[in-house]
């Protein structure tokens, strides 16, 4: 566990990684632990969601958590691991003013870029309802050019997503939003899709002209990193599944519990120790002998 890791020092480049030719796999992470956890998996990049953050506070994915809740937990993140971190950013929280602090503020905590939706605030998340009113083109343009022009102290993404096709809009419309973000300075294009298939994501990618990395966030669909990269996107975002994967196990144990006692449990779960050595304690003993006034 390093206690100071700076913007400066993540191991990767979260904006070298969407330009690179190959797909790169970013995972969800909601807490500083869950981070941990994708860092030792072994993956290049965090994606901090606004769903699972939101659900991990007992709040709905609605903004109904404000924007310096989510910030808190990104620090929280950001201080937990090497990895880049990717901010699940809405819609930025209200409008162009709103947009460019909170993305100053997660780049001053260490937060490697933000991506911003085209929905309006306060948005509701993709797959819930039918209604999902989108942002004006010329607005939505002007929060990225608000939040490009902020003077960051080295690299920040921002990746501009559009819900075109989650609002049942056309592949055309879909289209003009994207290559109105791109020339707004958007660094990377996210498209999303709620349909059972990947059919949406895999025509507007085969029908897009721009220069700017395609990003996708498969969760109604299944695909294949290969299929993916076969169709240009650069990288792909698992956006929810630690969290459901939490849930389950802590659904299974809780009732195990109740009805049977922890000592059911045993063969299943991670000992304290495994607690322990992922939060890095040795290092804190040591650190006691040193620091603490310990005597020898």
């Amino acid at each position: 566990m390093t206690l100071a890791v700076t913007a400066e020092s993540r191991q990767s480049s979260l904006l070298a990684d969407l330009q690179s030719a190959g797909t790169t796999i970013i995972l969800e992470a909601h807490n500083g632990l869950s981070a941990r956890i994708v860092e030792e998996a072994g993956f290049r990049a965090i994606w901090a969601s606004g769903l699972t953050i939101s659900s991990s506070l007992g709040v709905r994915d609605a903004n109904e958590a404000s924007w310096t809740q989510i910030a808190e937990v990104v620090s929280q993140m950001v201080d937990a691991t090497n990895l880049p971190v990717l901010v699940d950013g809405d819609s930025g929280y209200g409008d162009f003013n709103t947009a460019r602090r909170v993305s100053l503020k997660l780049s001053k905590i260490g937060a490697k870029g933000i991506c911003l939706e085209d929905k309006q605030f306060p948005k509701m998340n993709s797959f819930i309802g039918s209604r999902q009113p989108l942002a004006d083109v010329n607005v939505f343009s002007g929060i990225l050019k608000a939040v490009k022009d902020v003077q960051f102290r080295g690299e920040f993404v921002m990746v501009a997503r559009t819900e075109a096709l989650v609002a049942e809009r056309s592949l055309n419309e879909a289209l003009d939003r994207a290559y109105a973000y791109e020339e707004a300075g958007a660094d990377a294009i996210l498209v999303h899709s709620k349909q059972k298939t990947a059919d949406e994501v895999v025509a507007f990618a085969q029908a897009w002209q721009g220069t700017s990395p395609l990003v996708v966030v498969p969760t109604t669909y299944k695909v294949n990193p290969k299929m993916l990269q076969e169709n240009g996107f650069s990288a792909v975002i698992w956006a929810n599944h630690l969290l459901r994967a939490s849930i389950a196990a802590m659904q299974q144990a809780s009732a195990q519990i109740r009805y049977g006692g922890p000592d059911m449990l045993e063969d299943t779960i991670v000992p304290v120790s495994e607690i322990f050595r992922m939060l890095n304690y040795p290092e804190l003993e040591r650190a006691q002998q040193i620091y603490g006034g310990t005597k020898a």
